[in-house]
């Protein structure tokens, strides 16, 4: 039954605590992560209205401190895949004609309850599980995680209310259909919000979903899991599994029911998995929708005109932060040459004044990389360099794994243009800068659009208006989200919609309104006040 029209309002962006000596937040931020540490979490699937424990139990270790034991998960097999697709399917006609207003309450209820008492163990939970400072883990799981809950309401009934034109005696009507069948949501380490968004902002279109977390993202995952079954999510509706990503697709791609997947991680993957869809298209009762973010080469590119604080700033910010591990990191720089000098020496100083260590001392900038796979990837290209008569490293290159996985930032000189590390993801604390003649920025720009298959973020750093527009418009097809005179990383929901394209993505832009329509499928509907009773046109008729 339908009584109203229940619009809601544009959304501010939540406000970033700022965990500043003596502040309550900072205090309960502490007292939450010794709460945790003193635990050990024994961590089920939710697949319907069941948790789920295999038995099969997984250690979960903080990355910067790989000797202590947060809890274990109970990893599961293709069987539960099976059972999480039963669950979504059975609980999908009446999640999509549960009214929108509930279904809107639901996570705008789940926005508030981060926003309050789950605030300091949403953030506890990333800075143990994933290595994230308290500023950096404040931004993710809890700023831009609820942001996402709120904005995406706000775009979706903005949605709802499009609708066609009628022309007399006829009225049109437009239905945003979920799709016909569950969707996948396949999400990364690196950010709990979008570990949070990629299954939500499908359900929220009335979809059922299969949600797949990273294994090294479980540990906040399923906190975000119980805030949402406290919100009052119908069992079924997300069904998070921890499953490897071969049996996943095995069991997925080639169901019937397959309506589409939500995807963040590497290129290499979301090309094996499209091509894996295109192989079973005849299986499908639809056309899935396939929407994927994935890698980034992304650059900061530097005119002669830059000022030399905001370049060093764009670039210990836009490579470091997070170690590095993000997609839109600064990985490659380009510099010209009448500035080189000065930053040399503004950018090692940065970077040796960095602290490293534990999450929980709130002094560190600079905490560990993911597990022990990406150390040693790290770690191979930075041993490379040490050797190559083509680079030189400026600063950093000291990895160490006792204790934790710990690589100090590094920056490295190119000496030509298509040296390794400046074309390949490396996806951590390593930039890589190339130093081009001043008078060349034309023929730079050239080298910047050229160098990579990605297209994910970059940023130009200039005063002068000129380089600013000649940048904007030379490299638009190289970054989908540009920056001037900023870091490439940051996006805001509803500020900066996020996505690439080339190699970096479908660009389907998480954080507006373009996202949420790929999880809708349209209908129109058309009804006739006055219909006629006869086949015949008057141009039948003679004179």
């Amino acid at each position: 039954m339908s009584l109203g029209y229940f619009n809601y309002p544009l959304p501010h962006n939540e406000t970033v605590h700022s965990y500043a000596p003596g502040s309550q937040e900072k205090k309960r931020l502490k007292e939450v992560i010794a709460e945790l540490k003193g635990q050990i979490a024994d961590i089920p699937m939710y697949i319907g209205g069941e948790e789920i424990r295999t038995g099969n139990r997984k250690p979960i270790h903080p990355p910067h401190e790989i000797a202590h034991t947060l809890g274990y998960f109970h990893e599961g097999s293709e069987v539960h895949i099976y059972q999480a697709i039963k669950a979504a399917m059975s609980a999908k006609e009446k999640w999509e004609t549960l009214s929108w207003e509930n279904r809107a309450g639901i996570f705008l209820k789940a926005a508030d309850l981060i926003a309050g008492r789950y605030r300091p163990y949403m953030n506890a939970a990333t800075m143990l599980g994933q290595s994230k400072n308290a500023f950096q883990a404040e931004i993710d799981s809890a700023c831009e995680l609820i942001d996402f809950l709120r904005f995406n309401v706000y775009f979706l009934s903005e949605i709802y209310r499009q609708q066609p034109v009628s022309s007399p005696g006829i009225h049109n009507r437009m239905e945003y259909r979920p799709l016909e069948g569950f969707v996948l949501a396949i999400t990364p380490f690196n950010f709990t919000a979008i570990g949070g968004n990629l299954p939500t902002s499908a359900a929220l279109c009335g979809n059922t979903v299969i949600w797949k977390p990273a294994h090294t993202q479980i540990y906040s995952a399923q906190v975000f899991m119980k805030v949402l079954k406290e919100a009052g999510l119908p069992d079924g509706v997300i069904n998070l599994i921890y499953v490897d990503g071969p049996g996943l697709g095995r069991v997925c791609f080639h169901h019937r029911d397959f309506g589409g997947v939500h995807f963040t991680g590497s290129t290499a993957v979301f090309n094996h998995m499209w091509n894996e869809i295109g192989k079973n298209m005849s299986n499908y009762k639809s056309y899935p929708r396939i929407v994927g973010e994935t890698g980034g080469k992304d650059f900061v590119l530097a005119h002669k005109s830059a000022d030399i604080n905001v370049l060093v700033t764009a670039l210990l910010r836009g490579a470091f932060e997070f170690q590095g591990q993000k997609c839109s990191a600064a990985s490659r720089a380009y510099i010209p040459s009448n500035l080189a000098s000065e930053l040399r020496e503004k950018l090692v100083a940065g970077v040796r004044s960095f602290k490293m260590g534990s999450v929980e001392d709130f002094r560190n900038f600079i905490n560990a990389v993911i597990d022990e796979k990406s150390f040693d990837k790290i770690r191979s290209y930075i041993e490379n360099a040490e050797k190559d008569k083509d680079a030189e490293i400026w600063v950093g290159g000291h990895c160490d794994k006792a204790n934790g996985y710990f690589i100090q930032p590094t920056v490295i000189e190119a000496k030509n243009p298509d040296y390794i590390t400046l074309c390949e993801e490396i996806f951590g604390p390593v930039l890589t800068v190339y130093i081009y003649p001043e008078d060349e920025f034309e023929s730079i720009m050239d080298v910047v659009n050229n160098t990579s298959p990605y297209a994910l973020t970059g940023s130009i750093i200039a005063q002068e208006r000129s380089a600013v527009e000649a940048a904007t418009n030379k490299l638009r097809y190289a970054a989908g989200n540009f920056y001037v005179n900023d870091k490439p990383t940051g996006a805001v929901v509803g500020q900066q919609p996020f996505g690439g394209a080339r190699g970096s993505g479908t660009n389907d832009k998480a954080g507006s309104i373009l996202n949420l329509y790929r999880w809708l499928s349209a209908r129109t509907i058309k009804e006739t006040f006055h219909p006629p009773a006869e086949y015949g046109y008057p141009f039948l008729n003679e004179e």
